[in-house]
């Protein structure tokens, strides 16, 4: 700890408390998560370890924070992260008003393509929710506690606690008790996180796990084996039954929304785990490559940890918000990556 002077206290999570440090030598500002131990004996946290072994899996993602330095601390340990000025939870709190839909595109994009990384490594991270998806003072969104993230298994073997995911964020296979799933209850929470970013507040918003199934329900309709056949494997299936319910028309939910958020919402909020959309496939869906394209991160909210100076706004490139008959439609989106392999050569 000698190499870094405290600066402040950011916050407190589940296993530790973090600070706002400067690395004195460097001068580099980082957030310094310290974790104590309640006795040597009981050895390191799981869930920091999970943290740490998830963490150096994917670190060279630049949508997931970067671990910088992991060092012991008296009756305990450190993780140095690179430091992150806010929360995505903070920038809609503090919205005047919604969020325009190209800053919605460009918040979702960013935490597809960190969901896919980290789903391409085979890392489950179990609690995606606005407060754990970090923004930079420039704009850039990462994600971020790994407390809950687990090596996934392809197999399908293992079993998992299903106690697991904020619940706001909780796929219903998790309500139901599932043990074994798999990435479908990530891909779920981006659902809730959209549909959050779209409406200005959350999609589901259950006070326990029973209301949470009927927040659930009341919008997608109560499930069955014929539209989720997996069902009735689950725990708690038939410890819990509702009344019949129709789907509400997310249109109806979400009368802002375009079409085409709504066909991708409505690919993520889907009841059998497996027909979820993956995250790769998302960040091919027409909802990214129409107008309003996505906003650079320049021109998205610039946020603010409560009691912190306000931040000059970062300069960038200037954003093309339609697409150009006369230039090359490459050259017309944020990420022309995405679309290269479609190109024919030549």
């Amino acid at each position: 700890m000698d190499q870094y002077c405290i600066l402040g206290r950011i916050g407190e999570g589940a296993h530790g408390i973090v600070f706002k440090a400067k690395h004195v030598e460097t001068g580099e500002i980082v957030a310094l998560k310290k974790v104590a131990l309640r006795r040597l004996e009981d050895g390191i946290p799981n869930q920091a370890l999970r943290e740490i072994k998830a963490l150096q899996e994917i670190e060279d993602s630049q949508f997931v924070v970067q671990l910088k330095a992991v060092f012991p601390h008296g009756m305990g340990f450190v993780l140095a992260f690179e430091f992150m000025l806010s929360d995505l939870a903070e920038v809609v709190r503090h919205a005047q008003k919604p969020l325009a839909p190209a800053q919605v595109k460009s918040y979702l994009q960013m935490l597809l393509k960190g969901v896919a990384f980290c789903h391409a490594n085979n890392i489950v991270h179990r609690d995606l929710k606005p407060a754990n998806l970090l923004i930079s003072a420039s704009g850039q969104l990462k994600i971020a506690d790994f407390g809950l993230a687990r090596i996934f298994s392809p197999d399908g073997s293992r079993l998992y606690t299903h106690q697991v995911a904020t619940r706001w964020y909780r796929a219903p296979e998790l309500l139901y008790g599932a043990r074994q799933y798999d990435q479908g209850v990530d891909l779920w929470a981006v659902g809730c996180i959209m549909g959050e970013l779209l409406n200005g507040s959350p999609l589901f918003p259950g006070e326990n796990d029973i209301e949470q199934l009927c927040c659930v329900l009341r919008i997608l309709g109560t499930p069955s084996p014929q539209v989720w056949p997996e069902i009735t494997e689950l725990p708690d299936y038939n410890k819990i039954s509702f009344k019949e319910q129709a789907p509400v028309p997310l249109q109806e939910v979400l009368p802002d929304a375009s079409p085409q958020a709504l066909d991708l919402l409505g690919r993520f909020l889907l009841y059998p785990p497996r027909q979820r959309i993956a995250a790769s496939q998302a960040l091919l869906h027409q909802y990214f490559f129409t107008a309003p394209l996505p906003a650079h991160p320049s021109e998205l909210p610039v946020p603010q940890r409560p009691g912190g100076p306000v931040p000059k706004a970062h300069p960038g490139p200037p954003h093309i918000h339609d697409f150009h008959v006369d230039r090359p439609l490459e050259e017309s989106l944020l990420n022309p990556e995405l679309i290269r392999p479609f190109i024919p050569e030549g």
